[in-house]
């Protein structure tokens, strides 16, 4: 299988990078192993993103309207795994794990970042049982039942703003004394009767027997030792970027973030980066589409010069 740009991830920055490649007249491929939109899918709404309402819109809907663009504009899609990479020279060979090899003269790397937990004990046995990393995938298991979530950003305080719609109470837990979130969204979270607090402490096990019944907490100063009786906990404490399958050729910096200029360019020629697997201050959706329409462009000047 063949196309002019091969880009690997569809996420806002995939779908964006696809949107404007296939307006510049190439054949593009977007390739993806999961949902398309990925993390942004998951989203229950997007509040800031430019032309929403003022009630936002939900990050299945904007995924679903970035994909039917893409396609609109002549952009394939391929659900499947990267086995490997041959990224350098001037054709690029990327081995999938079921449709066999793909070649391309350019690629787009936008294979963003996944949930990272905590790696407490208890974590990886109840996950699934109790344990999440996506509220809107596992909300609707907990009607009824008291929940906590785990962070203090703005994704950690929107989903539990989110998870008030399934669970009977939602117990933040935050290792600092103040959360990191947009004050619009901390406002939100104090006034919601739902929704209490425990600050300052972290999480040092999950306890249960055939499915999660209690989060052990520690206090950070104290070292005070509480038992939180939650039948779900959901982690929003970090995340690690797609980019081992790539560590062998692509330059990576010490967290593992593909290192690249403003013009998407990595240290092989026609491999670009986009997205939230890039190196850079601020990971937004905005950031993401515009990372995309970057990395898409230069790809295509890359391709006009080969010629």
């Amino acid at each position: 299988m063949k196309c002019d740009i091969l880009i690997i991830g569809a996420g806002p920055a995939g779908l964006t990078a696809g949107i404007y490649a296939a307006r510049a007249k190439r054949d593009v491929i977007i390739l993806e192993r999961g949902v398309v939109g990925g993390q942004q899918s998951l989203t229950d709404q997007i509040e800031n993103y430019p032309g929403a309402s003022s009630k936002g819109v939900s990050g299945r809907e904007l995924s679903h309207t970035m994909e039917e663009q893409a396609k609109a504009f002549g952009v394939k899609f391929i659900y499947d795994t990267v086995s490997t990479v041959k990224l350098k020279g001037d054709i690029k060979v990327i081995q999938t794990a079921f449709s066999g090899s793909i070649v391309a003269k350019a690629v787009i790397i936008a294979t963003g970042r996944d949930a990272s937990g905590l790696g407490i004990p208890g974590e990886k046995e109840f996950q699934g049982k109790g344990v999440s990393y996506c509220a809107t995938c596992d909300g609707a298991f907990f009607s009824g039942k008291e929940i906590a979530v785990v962070g203090g950003g703005n994704s950690a305080l929107e989903e539990a703003i989110f998870l008030t719609k399934y669970a009977s109470k939602v117990t933040i837990i935050h290792r600092r004394n103040e959360f990191r979130a947009d004050k619009i969204v901390q406002d939100r979270v104090r006034s919601h009767d739902k929704i209490s607090t425990l600050l300052e402490y972290l999480p040092v096990e999950v306890k249960g027997n055939n499915t999660m019944e209690s989060l052990v907490l520690k206090h950070v100063s104290t070292r005070e030792i509480k038992i939180l009786n939650v039948s779900a906990v959901f982690f929003y404490v970090g995340n690690t970027p797609n980019t081992t399958i790539f560590s062998d050729e692509i330059k990576l910096n010490d967290k593992k973030y593909v290192l690249a200029g403003e013009d998407m360019k990595t240290n092989i020629a026609g491999v670009y980066v986009a997205g939230d697997v890039r190196e850079k201050q601020v990971r937004q959706v905005v950031t993401a589409v515009s990372d995309g329409a970057i990395a898409a462009i230069s790809a295509d000047q890359y391709l006009d010069e080969l010629v």
